[in-house]
């Protein structure tokens, strides 16, 4: 859910900080209050187009800030994964600053990140939905994404299964190309990697060599230093010092003493394996530094070889262990451009292999699809049932380009080989035209309501905004319309801008907008109403401005009922 929203100099926004709930909250105010312009906010938050124009006037930038509370495993856990952006306690904090020069500054929780990973990330986690504006669920490259989420764990398992075998037939598609395009090139690339893999092969490289001959550089080039240390160090214990000799003397003493107390017993078998110890390291360092031997022919073949690798390094990896792996990569090409022909005759007969289990599998994914189509179109009709649209028809039309005729790799995408789309008639005896051309703009409201209403539990989406969804429509329709936008705020937090009093009333929150001019500045204002001052509110949505003691009563049976379906839902 969306729990905390900061907006710094935005439009007519001085400074505004907007805490969030749970369930259904709306925005309700006079006209030009700034309802719209805190939708923008958000709007631009999760990646929206941005522009000066938003700067409030006499400042250097608008600032917009989100506080979003996301439980595992929503679907930002693993777009956070792959940018390297940690997710504590569930907190996901989206910042976007807009200059004076259109420019913005993104960040996610407090890493910077382009636009487009803002956009990508906020998008999952909100879904606006205006009058007038093109929406997710508008866009007919996305209906086939949403169908297949309507089929749940056993649509994913299917949908993994087939990407599967995809993933190997694009690998296979992708050598068969490599071998049979252009021969020049081919020979071009056959004379490059057998000039490398020479030249990587003369060297001898030894996995882990340049690691070990940088320690042992190390070492004969510090080799009096070595030397001398180790040297001192022994004769401070052995030598003339008599380090160990002292510790052998109080040794004896306590020896002398142990079996009077059970503490200096212990005490001396402490000192024992301490003195045993001092002694072994004495040898050994004793045995260390008489072995040692400088060789400055060594250094110099050392340093020389060091070079060599160096040299390989520029070309083909940052250590020895990854030019010894390039060569066995380039070693497989090589076999594999100069066994060609051979090896695409074998290339075609898997990859015909590989194209009929993909078809195969991609026929799967259509005939669930289609299923899932029918189950879908019953309860969307069920929805629009709801919300008084009982004549409309709804369709789901899925096309298979695969289904017929020779396999071609075009006819295959990542999720298969459908295209589906959305298509709607509102009236009878009309056509059944695409989603996003219906017209009439309270017949699409109630649309994308009945929609929302079953895919908002499917999405994953963390909040569900309604920016005035429910212009031209009244009566029991508007009352169809506030239930309804309540039993999606039940699946996800919804946030709406309405003029309608059937809907403020179905409120979990209410917040009022309205604004004020101070010092020849407007201001943007937020209160979070009580029960009497909601009261008022929707009186004032019922009946204009002048509220009077009937508007009231009206104002207040319609809370009333709110509060009844809320306890039957």
């Amino acid at each position: 859910m969306l729990a905390e929203l900061s907006i710094r100099n935005f439009a007519i926004i001085e400074a505004l900080t907007i805490s969030f709930n749970k369930g259904l909250t709306v925005l309700t105010g006079e006209t030009g209050a700034g309802k719209s312009i805190i939708i923008d906010a958000i709007g631009l938050l999760i990646g929206g187009r941005g522009s000066s124009e938003f700067v409030r006037y006499g400042t250097a930038k608008a600032e917009i800030e989100g506080l979003f509370l996301v439980d595992a495993p929503h679907p930002v856990y693993a777009k956070a994964e792959e940018l390297g952006i940690d997710i504590p306690d569930g907190m996901v904090v989206l910042k976007r600053d807009i200059m004076e020069s259109g420019k913005s500054v993104c960040r996610i929780n407090g890493k910077l990140v382009t636009l487009t990973l803002l956009k990508d990330i906020g998008q999952s986690l909100v879904d606006i939905h205006g009058q007038h504006e093109t929406q997710y669920l508008m866009q007919p490259e996305m209906h086939l994404s949403l169908l297949d989420s309507f089929g749940g764990v056993e649509m994913e398992q299917l949908i993994a299964q087939y990407q599967s075998v995809y993933a190997n037939y694009k690998d296979l598609h992708k050598q068969l190309r490599n071998l049979t395009e252009n021969e020049q090139q081919i020979n071009q690339r056959l004379d490059l990697i057998q000039y490398q893999l020479e030249e990587i092969n003369s060297a001898e490289l030894l996995a882990n060599e340049d690691d070990e001959l940088q320690e042992e550089k190390l070492k004969l080039g510090n080799y009096e230093k070595l030397f001398n240390s180790l040297q001192d160090s022994y004769e401070s214990l052995y030598g003339e010092n008599k380090g160990i000799e002292n510790v052998s003397v109080a040794l004896s003493h306590l020896q002398n003493v142990a079996d009077l107390d059970d503490e200096l017993n212990k005490l001396q078998e402490n000192v024992a394996n301490h003195f045993y110890a001092l002694e072994e390291a004495a040898f050994t360092i004793r045995n260390y530094f008489e072995t040692m031997e400088f060789d400055p022919a060594r250094l110099d073949f050392i340093e020389t070889r060091l070079n060599e690798i160096s040299k390989l390094k520029r070309k083909y990896g940052n250590s020895v262990n990854e030019i010894l792996d390039y060569a066995a990569k380039i070693e497989k090409e090589l076999d594999m451009l100069q066994n060609k022909d051979g090896n695409i005759e074998s290339l075609r007969q898997e990859l015909q292999k590989k194209e009929k289990q993909l078809h195969k599998n991609a026929m799967k994914l259509s005939k669930k699809r289609k299923k899932l189509a029918e189950s879908l179109i019953a309860d969307i009709h069920q929805e629009l049932k709801a919300l008084y649209m009982e004549k409309t028809v709804f369709d789901i039309r899925i096309s298979s380009l695969g289904e017929e005729g020779a396999v071609r790799e075009q006819d295959f995408g990542k999720y298969g080989s459908d295209h589906a789309e959305f298509f709607i008639s509102t009236n009878p005896g009309e056509p059944l035209k695409p989603l996003a051309k219906v017209a009439s703009g309270g017949e699409l409201s109630r649309v994308i309501l009945a929609l929302k209403s079953i895919f908002s539990e499917h999405q994953g989406i963390t909040a569900i905004i309604f920016d005035e969804v429910d212009t031209g429509v009244s009566g029991r329709v508007a009352q169809a319309i506030a239930e309804k936008i309540f039993r999606v705020s039940e699946g996800s937090q919804v946030l709406c801008i309405t003029h309608l009093p059937q809907v403020a009333a179905m409120a979990d929150t209410h917040l009022h907008i309205s604004k004020e001019t101070t010092n020849k500045r407007t201001t943007t204002h937020v209160v979070s109403l009580e029960t009497s001052q909601k009261v008022n509110e929707i009186g004032r949505m019922i009946s204009g401005v002048e509220i009077t003691e009937l508007t009231k009563q009206h104002a207040r049976e319609l809370l009333d009922l709110a509060d009844e379906i809320k306890k039957t839902s």
